[in-house]
């Protein structure tokens, strides 16, 4: 098959989205498939830049500097389109992108309009996801327990009183935990509000669950082995998650065939609460007494040596050259993204 990988991006996830698409373009190749790489940034990416970017350092300890980013964004679109353009023959697109336009449905809707089958949900789904004020709401809808929140502007006093403390403030639309912050401190709030705000204008305050952090993959109408996370730091940051040795994964992970259905049944629930389609991850907390709190919906999970999914998948017996097949074969057996019609 000829498939197009999309990676890189402007956002906070640049680095992961370049470690993800690289792994993904040498799985696909494995089973055989011709795959061409396109940077969304700089274009097409020829072999022996491939080659390079693999010698080097790919993922750091930290996300890319706003700065960096703000300079490279102006250029996005159109190297997209270009490398689009170049390779009008793909017979499907894998988007390895995180966060920003390639998650949040800008993408989806364009490759929608190029007729393209591409990997993940559709664009109505992606933005949806994306915004983590608008998928609490739809999770309450369906059932699925999640943690109070409020939208900033929101004073101490509303904050401490709606939601006590700690708090987790954090951009609506970012991943990773970029940005984000544990505050257990009413005198830290605006800080924290503020640095949210580097990384997106809308900010979310919410509830802090204490208890166990797991994660639920989701692949086609399947949901993966149950995960458990156990990071060196007090969350999962984004150190923890993409540095070697900063956190134990455990999958499937230690819980009674009840809880672990449970989390099974409630991810399955939130990626069709959102209309979801393809794969995602669906990340929980557990309390002492059982009970289950989403977190939110990852459309476009990381895919790199440390992600979650990869982990969840191996766990049910699939390699990882087979998940991104299965990807790219979910991809193509789809019909319209968003209306459930099959082709």
């Amino acid at each position: 098959m000829r498939i197009t990988v999309l990676m890189g991006g402007t956002s906070a996830e640049r680095d992961v989205s370049l470690a993800s698409g690289l792994r993904v373009a040498e799985a696909l190749r494995s089973r055989g498939h011709a795959v061409t790489v396109v940077d969304t940034v700089r274009g097409a990416l020829t072999e022996g830049e491939e080659r390079a970017m693999l010698a080097g350092p790919v993922m750091h300890a930290l996300p890319p500097e706003s700065g960096a980013l703000a300079r490279l964004s102006s250029e996005t679109l159109s190297a997209t389109v270009r490398g689009l353009g170049t390779h009008r023959d793909a017979e499907v697109v894998f988007i390895g992108l995180h966060g920003g336009h390639g998650e949040d449905g800008t993408l989806q809707a364009l490759l929608d309009l190029t007729g393209v089958p591409y990997t993940g949900s559709g664009h109505l789904a992606s933005a949806l996801a994306m915004d983590k004020d608008l998928s609490k709401r739809l999770f309450r809808e369906a059932g699925v327990r999640t943690p109070e929140w409020l939208m900033a502007p929101a004073s101490d006093d509303d904050i401490v009183s709606a939601l006590g403390l700690p708090v987790i403030v954090k951009p609506s639309k970012q991943g990773s935990t970029v940005g984000l912050t544990l505050v257990k401190k009413r005198a830290d709030l605006q800080a924290a509000i503020e640095e949210a705000r580097n990384y997106d204008d809308e900010v979310m305050i919410e509830q802090f669950i204490a208890g166990r952090e797991l994660t639920v993959g989701v692949l086609g109408d399947e949901a993966l082995p149950v995960g458990e996370i156990i990071p060196k730091h007090e969350i999962y940051d984004y150190e923890c998650k993409y540095t070697p040795g900063m956190a134990r994964e455990e999958f499937p992970a230690k819980l009674s065939t009840a809880e672990a259905n449970a989390a099974q049944e409630q991810a399955l629930l939130a990626f069709r609460a959102l209309k979801l389609s393809g794969y995602a991850r669906i990340d929980f907390r557990m309390t002492e007494d059982g009970t289950f709190y989403c977190l939110e919906a990852n459309t476009l999970p990381g895919m790199t040596k440390l992600s979650l999914i990869p982990q969840a998948a191996a766990a049910a017996g699939i390699t990882f050259p087979e998940l991104c097949e299965r990807i790219v074969k979910l991809a193509k057996g789809l019909g319209p993204k968003d209306s459930g019609e099959t082709r």
